[in-house]
């Protein structure tokens, strides 16, 4: 069933709720919302495009709960409280059974991380979803880019590589993204590709003990690098520090499984930096999060991003406008 702009719009406003933050929420020509007091407004959009972003034949749960994570990961590395997003759909044809399947992946997530939906726009084009979604953070609390000092270790959650590695077995004939698969490793990377967790509670906990931080977005090295630009530092990464899943390993070997973890994108995973004297309380946090947390270099003087052990030096990471 095709259905008129105003008819999508309804469909997206029955699954939000009512909450004290949202004055005005989806109807309007703007929504109005109450930030809390001491509150700083953190704000990112991302834009994810069938066949580029992922792939065109995804289901579209997956396509709506990814959408969503990819904002969430910005804000979990800014240490921000998720609180309110916008949603803009370029849709080839308004069918509301897909829009349905779409909206049961993005409010899964959203109600898991307590981010309300509070307005947006619908046009008709290629698909396309565009997100701009906004968190709170105490004054002066936010994590950024441009805190690294030299002497701090490098970090990251969990295991960078398992979303490009699926890709790479998508590309190769070898993954079918559009459901559960039988193989229990190609079935592991494909939930990291169609299905990432945002670290959203890891950053709110690195608050108090990491300098600087950026989700693994394009690429473990190319974001390292955005940490290490920002800064006006060097970042020494140890390759046989990083942290390889069996499932990535099993699925294309150790030497792709590297190029993977080091130069893929769409982890959403967390790299931070913090003080040596800290690594006690980030493997607390670990612990406490039930995520591992894997210390893979050292911030040093000078500048850019220096991979030791990399037997693919010179390429960094995933170039959006790349043929």
């Amino acid at each position: 069933m095709s259905l008129d702009e105003f008819a999508l719009i309804e469909r997206i406003a029955r699954r939000t709720r009512a909450r004290a933050d949202i004055v005005l929420g989806i109807g309007d020509d703007a929504a109005l919302l109450q930030p809390a007091p001491g509150q700083q407004l953190a704000v990112t959009a991302d834009t994810l495009n069938a066949g580029v972003h992922f792939p065109a034949e995804s289901a579209p749960a997956d396509v709506g709960w990814k959408a969503l994570a990819a904002n969430l990961s910005d804000l979990a590395a800014m240490g921000a409280v998720p609180a309110w997003c916008t949603l803009s759909l370029s849709l080839p044809q308004a069918e509301g059974d897909w829009l349905d399947a779409f909206a049961d992946g993005l409010f899964a997530l959203a109600d898991a991380s307590g981010i309300a939906v509070v307005g947006g726009d619908t046009t008709r084009g290629p698909l396309s979803i565009s997100i701009t979604a906004m968190g709170q953070v105490p004054a002066a609390q936010a994590l950024r880019r441009d805190g690294a000092r030299v002497g701090d270790d490098i970090w990251v959650s969990g295991h960078p590589g398992e979303a490009a590695g699926a890709l790479r077995l998508w590309q190769q004939g070898r993954l079918d993204v559009r459901g559960v698969v039988a193989d229990a490793a190609h079935e592991r990377l494909r939930q990291r590709l169609q299905r990432p967790m945002p670290r959203v509670s890891l950053g709110l906990a690195l608050r108090t003990c990491a300098h600087a931080a950026a989700d693994v977005s394009d690429g473990l090295l190319a974001d390292l690098g955005h940490i290490a630009s920002r800064s006006g530092v060097a970042a020494v990464l140890q390759a046989d520090a990083v942290p390889l899943s069996a499932a990535l390993r099993t699925a294309l070997g150790d030497a792709a499984a590297l190029d993977c973890a080091l130069r893929g994108g769409d982890d959403y995973e967390l790299c931070f930096t913090a003080a040596p004297e800290r690594r006690q309380a980030v493997q607390a946090l670990a612990a406490d999060l039930a995520l591992p947390l894997a210390r893979i270099g050292v911030i040093a003087e000078g500048r850019g991003v220096h991979c030791e052990g990399d037997a693919g030096a010179g390429r960094s990471g995933y170039r959006h406008f790349a043929e």
